[in-house]
């Protein structure tokens, strides 16, 4: 017998009640009982999320664009690469994906892939990320360039090396988690010819608005 192949499992257990327990001015958090079957029901608190995408821009020369932003539940300057939410009604997640890194690297990119998917904080949150490769960058023209304002204003842009990304993200001086995984992620790949390389529109069964309806298990 072959062994399965190893993947998450998306499979949803009954919600017995659900509760906002607080708006927020970006998202909110919801409180539900939910039935485990044998292990009773339990109650949990989470943040419902809309998912966010990010890019993992490399260029001819085998550099990663890489951003600095304030963040400031860490009160940290932190080095990310360009993402966004998907809070735009109707957009594609590679359409997303292609408007941040218009509007916070100045960039457009011929080639896109996704290069791996995954929950930020599964815990706590309902996040799901997806991280795309794009390649054959070009620059925006100048006067088609995104008016930056807030946390994105003078925002630092730097190229590095994927290995020296790596390298500081070995050593801890790099804790980004998409910056993390997409480095690590972009290196892995590469080595094996970009041939893991998933399709842009690639599914996404990890984000709910994507995933295959099914019936929750009893």
């Amino acid at each position: 017998m072959t062994e399965e192949q190893l993947g998450d499992r998306f499979e949803e257990r009954p919600v017995v009640a659900t509760e906002v327990a607080m708006h927020g001015k970006v998202w909110d958090v919801l409180r539900e009982r939910v039935d485990l079957g044998e292990a009773g029901e339990v109650t949990r608190e989470f943040v419902r999320h809309p998912g966010a995408v990010a890019v993992a821009a490399v260029d001819a020369e085998g550099r990663i664009c890489l951003i600095q932003q304030y963040r400031h539940p860490v009160r940290t300057f932190e080095w990310e690469i360009p993402a966004g939410l998907l809070d735009v009604d109707g957009e594609a997640p590679h359409i997303a994906a292609a408007r941040e890194l218009h509007e916070e690297a100045d960039l457009v990119a011929d080639t896109w892939h996704v290069l791996a998917d995954y929950f930020s904080s599964p815990g706590g949150i309902d996040e799901a990320m997806r991280v795309y490769v794009a390649r054959d960058l070009r620059p925006v023209p100048e006067g088609d360039r995104h008016s930056r304002d807030g946390e994105e204003l003078g925002m630092p842009l730097r190229w590095v090396s994927l290995e020296e990304a790596r390298d500081g993200v070995l050593a801890g001086r790099l804790h980004n988690a998409t910056l993390t995984i997409a480095v690590l992620a972009a290196l892995a790949a590469r080595e094996l010819g970009w041939a893991t390389l998933r399709p842009v529109d690639a599914p996404w069964p990890a984000h709910r608005a994507y995933r295959p309806q099914a019936s929750p298990q009893p």
